[in-house]
């Protein structure tokens, strides 16, 4: 049989601008008091399209993730990317990218597996299941390892009406070996509603939270300490469309083996 490259799986599957008065304005924010008591988070990771029939369940179910919907006594930090290897598919995904594919590539490779698919989850860059199907889900986040949270306190500033600035200081809380890790810092947006006219999901309504528009490496770390202070500052370009209070960064530290071991989440400032 043919190795497939790309699959698409269901369910029983295996396996506008802002003003800019606003250009010079600082808000810092820090995660609260009851984030820190309850632990760690857990880092899930969703690859979708929305030329792929059976990922509107899966981001039905990772919204729902998202918002807390499922009981969990631990946090959670969503993110979801969307891949473009179906845009041939007669619709075009205008949240994808190539980068998306890749950084889904390179997990195939870390965890053996024979193909890209759609919905993939993986959590904690550790572990992956078929991302429309509650049970397996919650079943691979419940189980996946937990560091403690990042302690970074952010600062966001708009130097120019169309980019955001994030500086982040503060300690990874978790020891980086000789081998080092890479702290990595996504920008998202949740409550894109869009009509699709054609492809797989012809006629439907989607909704995509969590949505990457953009991720930048803030440092790479290597032999330091739980204790030590890291800092750092991302540029980001922004979109047309961009409203900060539909967006937030998530921070996390992957190592080389794209395993990840701490991570803290941040709801951007209506204001900003």
């Amino acid at each position: 049989m043919v190795r497939r490259l790309f699959a698409c799986f269901g369910k029983g599957s295996t396996t506008t601008s802002s003003s800019s008065a606003a250009a010079n304005h600082n808000v810092t924010v820090d995660t609260t008091a009851e984030e820190q008591q309850r632990g760690g988070a857990v880092l899930v990771e969703l690859f979708t399209s929305q030329g792929c029939k059976t990922s509107p369940e899966a981001e039905m179910l990772v919204s729902r993730l998202g918002r807390g919907d499922f009981g969990l006594d631990f946090p959670v930090i969503v993110l979801a990317y969307h891949v473009d290897y179906w845009d041939y598919m007669g619709w075009k995904d205008p949240y994808g990218s190539s980068h998306w594919t890749v950084r889904q590539k390179a997990y195939v490779e870390a965890l053996n597996l024979d193909t890209m698919f759609t919905p993939q989850i993986v959590a904690q860059g550790k572990a992956q299941c078929v991302g429309n199907e509650e049970d397996p889900m919650l079943s691979l986040i419940k189980t996946a390892p937990r560091f403690p949270s990042l302690g970074f306190q952010a600062t966001f500033q708009r130097p120019t009406s169309d980019s955001l600035q994030v500086s982040l200081k503060g300690a990874l809380r978790s020891k980086v070996d000789n081998n080092g890790a890479n702290v990595m810092v996504a920008l998202y947006e949740n409550g894109l509603v869009i009509n699709c006219p054609s492809g797989e999901n012809k006629g439907r309504v989607l909704s995509n939270d969590f949505v990457v528009r953009k991720l930048e490496k803030l440092c790479t770390v290597k032999d330091i300490s739980a204790k030590k202070t890291v800092s750092g500052t991302v540029n980001f370009t922004l979109w047309e469309s961009f409203n900060s209070s539909k967006c937030g960064v998530a921070v996390f530290v992957q190592n080389t083996s794209h395993q990840v071991f701490g991570s803290q989440n941040f709801q951007l400032p209506d204001d900003i």
